[in-house]
């Protein structure tokens, strides 16, 4: 289950969901710079792991009058959940539920293996950053098909794949790359790259007063 902070946080991104991805500023005069607040179509993809889950159940989920560009006229479900089993979190295995810590004190030969080569080590029986970037592939290009806006709620280790994908970066890099807590990181694909912008809602001063020291939505609970 979330903690407070936790159910704290799926309450602000409920709010961000509504007013930020749900709504979007049209600009209607070009001289002027006019415009005005129009409702799109959104989706809301999470991995099948209860936390992630849960992190989305204040979202609302309205359902809109929407035209294509083709004239179809469809009743859209705002932010509908979807679970994604290619979005669950890299499987540990042997290690699953333990902390680095505990790790570091249970089995000392696999922790130095990991800290020596993030990307192709694999907990035993489990998987390796190789093994998640694989199964990621086929949904990365399903993004990048994706027309409406998407928000998804996930796991540090799938985060990270999925940013060094958007973001031009290696294989190499996407085990080191920063997702920050109780942030909303926000990519824009477009034709030469990737527009980045970085949305706090909840500060790390705020998380550490409430005693959390790990990720709010991105370390799986069965």
């Amino acid at each position: 289950m979330l903690s407070k902070i936790g159910i704290e946080y799926a309450r602000r991104l409920a709010q961000y969901a509504k007013e930020e991805i749900c709504h979007q500023d049209v600009v209607i005069d070009e001289e002027t710079g006019e415009s005005i607040t129009k409702v799109v179509p959104a989706r809301l993809w999470t991995s099948t792991m209860r936390r992630t889950r849960e992190t989305a159940k204040f979202i609302e989920r309205p359902t809109i009058r929407q035209t294509w560009d083709n004239g179809d006229t469809i009743d859209w479900v705002q932010m509908r959940p979807v679970a994604r089993r290619n979005l669950d979190d890299l499987y540990a295995g042997a290690c699953d539920g333990m902390t680095y810590a505990e790790i570091e004190e249970k089995f000392p030969e696999e922790f130095e293996r990991r800290q020596k080569d993030r990307l192709a080590y694999r907990y035993p029986r489990g998987e390796s950053y190789l093994d998640v970037i694989l199964r990621l592939e086929p949904l990365a290009h399903e993004m990048e098909r994706t027309r409406e806006p998407l928000l998804i709620i996930g796991h540090q280790g799938i985060l990270r794949i999925l940013y060094a994908y958007f973001m031009g970066l290696s294989r190499a890099e996407a085990p080191y790359v920063q997702i920050p807590l109780g942030t909303v990181v926000k990519l824009s694909p477009h034709t030469y790259g990737c527009e980045e912008k970085h949305v706090c809602l909840m500060d790390q001063c705020e998380i550490l007063r409430n005693g959390e020291n790990g990720p709010i939505a991105a370390t799986p609970t069965f």
